[in-house]
């Protein structure tokens, strides 16, 4: 049988969702449980994500897919996991799926938060958002962050892939009184896009840049002024994956 669930992580200690040997990250605690579960310590169960968040990027409602063949019913191997799993890992209620669903593919877009404590140092806050002490002027940033709608080469703002073009649906900067809270919503994102686009838009906030240079750099005019500046991973988290897009059969 095959499962869908949607998981949530403090990715503060995790060196990223992806698997990677001698470090720990999120699939590889989640895939040790189930091995353990199963009765198969050494023996992989993969489980893949709708998204490979970075080192120290957490997220609230993340979409994990496994397959199980042991007799376990869905609601005790879900009650099993969360007594298993290291307490920086949740996981919700287990769904049936097709055998061949894959989140990455079948997620129709993401929704990740950036969150910017703009006040005083707050070590509590500033655990799970970004410290600016500058004071950011938050509606410039705000008009600015509306010329990356659309679908664009993001290629000055994410790291080097062969497909570079993206769509992002929504790009919202909303204050709070300290805090600064960034939406981006899009199909797909390029590696460390969305730090990028943050770091573009606090250079904004600081009068450092504007909206027009933004725009010069969707269209690769100026990509050397962004190049290279990412905000830090921890004011991250991929809040909402959507599904409903039918699954690739060619892959």
């Amino acid at each position: 049988m095959r499962y869908r669930a949607r998981v949530e992580y403090d990715g503060t200690d995790f060196a990223g969702y992806q698997l990677q040997v001698g470090r720990r990250t999120v699939q590889g605690e989640l895939e040790r449980a189930l091995a353990r579960l199963g009765g198969r310590d050494g023996e992989r169960i993969a489980v893949e994500a709708a998204g490979r968040t970075d080192a120290g990027v957490h997220a609230r409602a993340q979409v994990i897919a496994f397959s199980w063949d042991a007799s376990l019913p869905a609601d005790a191997l879900r009650n099993a996991l969360e007594a298993v799993l290291p307490p920086d890992i949740g996981v919700g209620p287990l769904r049936r799926v097709e055998p061949g669903f894959h989140p990455r593919y079948a997620a129709c877009f993401r929704a990740y938060r950036y969150t910017i404590w703009n006040g005083p140092r707050s070590p509590l806050r500033e655990r799970y958002a970004w410290g600016v002490r500058s004071r950011l002027d938050h509606s410039a940033m705000a008009e600015a962050a509306q010329v990356l709608v659309g679908r664009h080469d993001f290629s000055a703002f994410g790291g080097w892939h062969r497909q570079p073009i993206r769509t992002l649906h929504r790009v919202r900067v909303r204050r709070t009184g300290s805090t600064i809270a960034i939406d981006v919503i899009g199909d797909a994102f390029l590696r460390q896009m969305v730090r990028s686009i943050v770091a573009a838009l606090v250079r904004v906030g600081r009068t450092e840049a504007t909206g027009e240079q933004l725009a010069e750099a969707l269209r690769g005019d100026g990509e050397r002024l962004f190049a290279g500046a990412v905000a830090p991973p921890h004011g991250l988290s991929l809040r909402r994956v959507v599904l409903g897009r039918p699954q690739r059969t060619d892959r």
